[in-house]
């Protein structure tokens, strides 16, 4: 029999490091870049996430990381909307990544030490539904990750047409440009054909 935790944690590391790997080989400016109405962008997706687990692993449980230094102007309240989803050009890539692995190494420790069924209370969440467990925070946390995984996903695959969840396994059906170049086109044309219907 599986242990429950150590399997919902094999997933969450999964898909942070599926996130990450969007990075690599890109230059500064695609890293960064906005590919979406609303701005979103990997180095952006990768903060985000640092400051999720950082927050929900940490202060959630009264295990907060910044607790030597202040944190970073984007993670206190007084910040801008949205000033975790995307770096300024003072903010590294290694900085930002580097924060990410410390995050993860702070959720590994609170993950460890507490049993799936401790309280926590997410203070920025209203009163009535502050009270939480580890279970449910480890479970949010899993989703909202492969969520932004998925967005690194489109948002890369839109830059330089890099796909997959995993570096050397892109778990896509064969097929060469020329392929998928032809598939996509094809599936133009049955949408433009829906849309006359």
């Amino acid at each position: 029999m599986s242990d429950p935790k150590a399997e919902l944690l094999r997933y969450l590391q999964s898909a942070r490091e599926a996130l990450v790997w969007k990075l690599d080989g890109l230059s500064e400016y695609d890293v960064r870049r906005p590919l979406t109405p609303t701005g979103t962008n990997l180095l952006g997706l990768v903060k985000h996430a640092a400051g999720v687990e950082l927050a929900y692993f940490g202060d959630t449980f009264a295990r907060p990381y910044f607790t030597e230094e202040p944190p970073p102007w984007w993670y206190t309240e007084d910040a801008e909307p949205n000033a975790d989803m995307w770096a300024t050009a003072e903010e590294s890539r290694e900085q930002i990544v580097g924060l990410y692995h410390q995050a993860w190494e702070h959720s590994n420790r609170t993950i460890e030490a507490l049993a799936l069924d401790a309280a926590g209370q997410v203070p920025w969440w209203p009163r009535e539904r502050r009270e939480v467990t580890l279970h449910h925070i480890l479970v949010r946390v899993l989703s909202d990750t492969h969520r932004h995984a998925g967005h690194a996903d489109i948002v890369r695959e839109l830059i330089d047409g890099t796909v997959g969840m995993w570096k050397d396994n892109d778990g896509m059906p064969p097929g060469d440009r020329t392929w998928w170049a032809s598939h996509r086109s094809r599936l133009e044309q049955v949408a433009r054909d829906a849309g006359r219907g």
